[in-house]
């Protein structure tokens, strides 16, 4: 599926399908990240730890996480399904995963609204043809509106509570990643995976979930900062623009700007798949950046898209700038480092031939004789013969050296 968010998918394979399943995913959060940053920034102000606490707006801050924000991701996953029909069956089966459930239903959301759309969608194209004439509104109401009604029901009291019991085991596995000092570890499957433009299936189809019922509960989430830290990327690029090919230093501080300060992850992937051996660098900016967001303790209020650091920024809560901002830095800096090793310093730049040496013997040794052979034949002319004919002869034999030598 292609959409502006994510690259043409290409091919049938597994990762195919998984880059599709990211791309829906992520053409269900994005047209949306309005709302979420809306939520985020209610939340960092008006909370009893945010800027600016108030009881009478801090109560904004569950309905929206909760109701609204799940409904809109239905509404947009029936949308791109079933047009805007699609898109009300979709709201309202999403209702039901809503009620049925204590976390943000945002996974439920994600397969209800699809679900539910294309249902509808297949009830349309069989009684479609069969409906008289004069009777297609009060037919495509009457299905959409027990379509929605049973979809609702079947979310409430089915699909609700097993997305409820995935997601609390997801989060269940993140807290024995956290309570054993092990969440850097989760870099090394997180980097990779983003590289493969999966970077929206994971952050918006897993952590983002994870990290909202995190936060709706204690205020912040580190999960919201795995994926979307803008250091690994940066410190990568920096790392290219000393020492990476000199053909490419010129076209990467652009790169870099547009990663850290637009958000756009995607620009540094095809950084790491043209050296595959460079995804070791934001590893380590990965790993080095949530370790050093454990130990400070923080976490973001929602989840900053795009990763820039502007939107990271605007989603710290108030006394957890430092460590935020020490994170990004450390992790930049450990990509950097790593990565300015496995490019060899610019020792290892690319712009030279892999191996000259043979080569470069066989052009010097023709040459050395070309040169030899001329300056003999000068220095026979020189000493028999007509004058002019020397002379011509030292005018060739200059003109053959400089040919040689430029050939050479």
């Amino acid at each position: 599926m292609a959409s502006p968010y994510t690259p043409e998918v290409q091919g049938t394979g597994v990762k195919a399908t998984i880059q599709r399943i990211g791309g829906y995913l992520a053409g269900m959060i994005m047209p949306n990240i309005g709302a979420f940053i809306a939520w985020g920034l209610i939340t960092a102000l008006f909370i009893d730890t945010g800027w600016w606490p108030n009881e009478t707006l801090a109560e904004l801050v569950g309905p929206i996480i909760t109701t609204l924000l799940p409904i809109l991701i239905g509404y947009t996953g029936g949308r791109m399904v079933h047009g805007q029909r699609g898109a009300v069956v979709g709201a309202v089966a999403t209702m039901g995963v809503v009620v049925g459930s204590d976390v943000p239903m945002f996974l439920g959301a994600m397969i209800m609204g699809p679900l539910a759309a294309f249902i509808i969608k297949l009830v349309d194209r069989l009684v479609q043809e069969r409906t008289k004439a004069g009777f297609e509104m009060l037919v495509d109401n009457f299905t959409a509106g027990i379509i929605g009604a049973v979809m609702a029901i079947a979310g409430a009291l089915a699909i609700g509570p097993v997305v409820e019991q995935v997601t609390n085991a997801a989060g269940t596995a993140v807290g024995w990643l956290v309570d054993h000092s092990l969440l850097p570890l989760a870099s090394v499957l997180i980097e990779p995976a983003k590289v493969l433009f999966l970077n929206n299936a994971i952050n918006h189809g897993v952590l983002g979930p994870l990290g909202v019922a995190e936060a709706s509960r204690s205020g912040d989430s580190i999960l919201f900062m795995l994926e979307s830290n803008p250091g690994p990327g940066l410190g990568l690029l920096l790392a290219y623009m000393f020492f990476g090919p000199r053909l490419m230093r010129a076209s990467t501080p652009a790169s870099a700007i547009i990663h850290f300060f637009g958000g756009i992850h995607e620009i540094y992937f095809p950084y790491v798949l043209m050296k595959p051996r460079m995804i070791l660098a934001v590893i380590a900016g990965g790993i080095t950046g949530v370790a050093t967001f454990m130990v400070t303790g923080v976490g973001l209020v929602a989840t900053p898209a795009p990763g820039s650091i502007f939107a990271y920024l605007t989603m710290t809560p108030r006394g957890a700038h430092i460590g935020v901002i020490l994170g990004i830095l450390l992790s930049a800096a450990a990509s950097f480092i790593v990565g300015s090793l496995l490019l060899g310093f610019g020792r290892a730049a690319g712009d030279e031939p892999e191996d000259d040496g043979p080569a470069a013997q066989e052009e010097s040794e023709p040459a050395a004789g070309g040169t030899a052979g001329t300056e003999a034949g000068a220095a026979a002319g020189s000493g028999a013969g007509d004058p002019s004919e020397n002379t011509a002869e030292r005018d060739t034999a200059r003109k053959d050296d400089a040919r040689v030598m430029k050939e050479a």
